[in-house]
């Protein structure tokens, strides 16, 4: 199996009993696609799922914050409302 090159694995964060890694991964065209790890459980009960997404976005930051948001919403937690003037500028 190839190895994956270009994975970017953002700061995880603790929810409750979830563990939550955000994903992204250059997609050569100058975008980046996202996905999100959400894991539970411990030891041999551990559950991983992993879930990619189909949009393409401008920047890693935006690929970052659709799989928060995704995560956030899977988990069922409210998701923090976005203020653009708080993200650096690219």
């Amino acid at each position: 199996m190839p190895a994956r090159q270009g994975i970017s694995i953002q700061s995880s964060l603790q929810i409750g009993k979830y563990l939550v890694s955000p994903l992204t991964r250059p997609l050569g065209c100058g975008r980046y696609a996202a996905a999100v790890s959400i894991r539970s459980g411990r030891g041999s009960m551990t559950h991983d799922r992993v879930m990619r997404f189909v949009p393409a976005f401008d920047s890693h930051e935006q690929a970052t914050r659709f799989a928060t948001e995704q995560a956030l919403a899977w988990i069922g937690r409210p998701v923090p409302a976005f203020d653009p003037s708080t993200t650096s500028p690219e």
